[in-house]
């Protein structure tokens, strides 16, 4: 399976993930705005995705190496601890 393909059906597969518990609604769109890559209403596709550098980053942080596939679950489980952090913060 080619490279976009994957990361078009993990895209799909985290946005049915995220849509499914509207509480992380707000905090998806958050999150995926500070982590998109400067200009990129200009590039293609257009949507405002963390970079491959970022994400191959985190694999590494989470998995022990780069090319690990990653799990909607792992971004459902990001956004959860980026809200409770968030409530932390504020308090």
């Amino acid at each position: 399976m080619s490279g976009s393909i994957a990361r078009t059906r993990f895209v799909l597969a985290v946005v049915i993930a995220v849509g499914r518990r509207p509480s992380l609604w707000v905090i998806a769109i958050r999150q995926m705005l500070l982590l998109a890559p400067r200009g990129w209403i200009r590039r293609f596709p257009f949507l405002p995705l963390p970079s491959q550098d970022y994400l191959a980053f985190r694999s590494v942080t989470q998995y022990g190496k780069g090319d690990h596939p990653p799990r909607p679950q792992d971004v459902v489980e990001y956004l959860t601890w980026c809200a409770q952090m968030r409530r932390i913060a504020s308090e």
